[in-house]
């Protein structure tokens, strides 16, 4: 079973000069079948890793027949087949979404960037060395770059900004490894994690790697290029962004330091981390309430979320055993509760926006009585960000809050409350607004007036792979141990 490894990042690439030869000679439809037919096969795969890695423990693989270090070494534990699962199943559910239309990802080279992306995405999470992910994350950054550019427009600049803040965060990672391999002389994490020492080496490497993943990652205050990027976007490139990439940056720091720093990781790094996490996630709820656009909201939600994940790191490293298991647990199913709920939600957005030939709120007011199957995707993908029962968000909140009460770290425990009362206010706030059916009465007016008719139909499977996806936070939600399982069986580090 190792020998599936490889093949999640071989088959999307093998495919690709397929799928962008027959884009070149003008056969749109047979490259996107192509695609979504090699994405399901990844997603297969990936299923087949995450039940292996369940039943049988990790996954590794030396290429070459020859030993670490000088091996390239492909590993796999339970957070890696996790994430391997989620970015499959959001793939190929967006893939059949944007199947609907070519508005929906801005041309026809959405599938060969969209196999690069996925590419690159799988190579993240099964790369067990520092320079092999350092390269899978600029495969993500250059592919994520140019999904976003297909939007044209504001989302071409969106982009270019995205690029140029991303090559700042790529460059002080690879300097924070040059750090680590001046020091211990090999890029292999496991080993690098055995040699380095708890000191100023190890402090300043792991700073200026926290410090370009947080940039990749959208970390508050290093947040200013996602909303426009997000929001700008193709209607089919937003969920992969929101639900995909900024989770591998994430990723890589949780290997960082739970791998590479492991129990010599500095409290006051991860203390500062963590502040600025809930900060971000405080900040990022009220900036979601001000805005006027559905994917403007939805894109301010992701940087409010993404504070949750980085309160990892003080809990973890400055807790006892039994609170860093509890954090490892919970933030790592709000890491999973978050990617399919927000690419619900993206979805969702893109069929209202769609229908109505825009994603202004006030455009979209009454609209949930014609489209009930986008607007009831919203409403349960929100009810989950917000982390109510039974969904998996509730699960990994409640676990993130128990393990801030066992550390004696309860002043994590406002942040919670604040940044879920925060969620209720702007998805009941959007909620409200598609619900009114009498906003266009109360307008009046031949300027103000809108018919609340559809303008476009929109394809049912855009609305139901929206809706999937909300519902599977239910699903996972009450099958959470499953889930949690899963994410304990470790290889390359983590608390269980």
């Amino acid at each position: 079973m190792p020998d599936l490894l490889p093949m999640l990042v071989l088959l999307p690439l093998v495919v690709l000069p397929v799928v962008a030869l027959l884009t070149l000679s003008g056969h749109v439809v047979a490259a996107r079948a192509v695609a979504i037919a090699a994405t399901g096969g990844v997603t297969v795969l990936a299923f087949v890793v995450a039940v292996t890695v369940s039943t049988s423990g990790p996954l590794q693989l030396a290429l070459g027949g020859w030993e670490p270090p000088v091996a390239i070494v492909l590993a796999a534990d339970g957070f890696s087949a996790a994430m391997l699962v989620l970015t499959g199943v959001v793939g190929i559910l967006v893939a059949i979404y944007g199947s609907a239309s070519q508005t929906l990802t801005g041309g026809p080279w959405f599938w060969s960037l969209w196999l690069l992306l996925l590419a690159g995405l799988n190579a993240v999470y099964v790369s067990a060395d520092l320079f092999n992910t350092y390269v899978a994350l600029e495969l993500v950054t250059v592919a994520g770059v140019a999904l976003v550019a297909l939007g044209g427009g504001a989302a071409q600049r969106a982009a270019l900004r995205y690029l140029l803040i991303a090559v700042l965060g790529s460059l002080l990672f690879l300097l924070g490894i040059a750090f680590v391999y001046a020091e211990t002389g090999t890029l292999t994490l496991v080993q690098a994690g055995l040699r380095i020492d708890g000191g100023t080496t190890l402090f300043v490497a792991l700073g200026a790697m926290t410090l370009g993943l947080a940039v990749k990652t959208a970390l508050f205050p290093l947040h200013s290029w996602l909303p426009p990027a997000h929001a700008g976007a193709p209607a089919a490139v937003s969920p992969l962004m929101s639900a995909l990439v900024i989770k591998a940056s994430f990723f890589v720091a949780v290997r960082m330091w739970t791998v590479l720093a492991g129990e010599s990781a500095p409290v006051m790094l991860a203390n500062a981390v963590g502040a600025v996490g809930a900060v971000g996630t405080v900040w990022g709820g009220i900036l979601a309430l001000r805005q006027t656009k559905l994917k403007k909201v939805i894109a301010y939600s992701t940087v409010a979320q993404v504070g949750y994940l980085f309160l990892l790191f003080p809990l973890v490293v400055a807790g006892g055993p039994n609170a860093a298991a509890l954090a490892w647990q919970g933030v790592l199913l709000i890491a999973v509760a978050h990617g399919l709920a927000k690419a619900s939600m993206f979805m969702a957005a893109g069929s209202l926006a769609y229908a109505y030939g825009s994603d202004e709120l006030d455009v979209l007011r009454g609209t949930a009585s014609r489209l009930p199957t986008a607007s009831m995707a919203i409403a349960i993908a929100g009810v989950s960000l917000a982390g109510l029962p039974p969904t998996l968000a509730f699960v990994g909140k409640w676990q993130v809050l128990r393990a801030s009460l066992e550390s004696g770290q309860w002043w994590w425990v406002p942040v919670l409350l604040v940044g879920g009362l925060l969620t209720f206010a702007y998805i009941g706030r959007v909620l409200a607004i598609l619900l009114d059916s009498h906003g266009d009465d109360d307008r009046g007016g031949n300027d103000g007036e809108r018919t609340n008719q559809v303008a476009v139909r929109v394809p049912v499977r855009m609305q139901w792979t929206a809706l999937v996806l909300a519902v599977a936070t239910i699903v996972l939600g009450v099958r959470s141990l499953e889930v949690a399982d899963l994410l304990h069986v470790t290889l390359m580090g983590g608390e269980q």
